[in-house]
């Protein structure tokens, strides 16, 4: 199948499923009888992945007519598959070995680190540019941990493991 038609089609099955989110969380019960919040309805999370999945799907489908070159080769070679299982293997340790054993924040840190640093390591450069990249990336597993946990406990209300 030629990979345009694959994003089109992807891209409307993306926003169908953010359009269910979205009337999904917003039927849900509002919960005003206990007298919560009304930002911290529980179907706020819903909807608002619902409108950035949606979104997501419109500029997939936008972009699947400007790029008219790429082919199922191209998309297929240079590594998409081992990049694909690695990505996989990491996302599956986070979630079923690391999160639970270890405590939501520093899960998360360990993770985006490790994640950052298997898809952007200079193996080949020099001491300077391994030594900025793995300063970034514990930078950024920072900055994603921390934000994401006070994200779910402040905003969402919700205990971390």
């Amino acid at each position: 199948m030629h990979m345009a038609l694959a994003d089109r089609l992807t891209a409307l099955l993306l926003f169908l499923l953010g359009l269910a989110l979205l009337v999904g969380g917003y039927t849900m019960d509002r919960l005003e009888i206990r007298q919560i919040h009304p930002a911290s309805i529980p179907g706020l999370v819903p909807m608002i992945l619902g409108v950035l999945l949606a979104l997501c799907a419109v500029l997939l489908f936008r972009s699947s007519y400007k790029s008219g070159q790429r082919n199922a080769e191209l998309v297929l070679s240079g590594g998409s598959w081992a990049r694909l299982g690695m990505t996989a293997g990491l996302c599956t340790v986070y979630a079923l070995a690391l999160v639970g054993w270890l405590p939501y924040f520093w899960a998360t840190l360990v993770f985006t680190t490790c994640f950052t640093l298997v898809f952007s390591f200079p193996l080949d450069g020099g001491r300077r540019a391994q030594l900025i990249a793995f300063a970034g990336a514990l930078v950024l597993g920072v900055v994603v941990s921390a934000g994401s946990s006070l994200l779910f406990r402040e905003l969402f209300l919700v205990r971390l493991p």
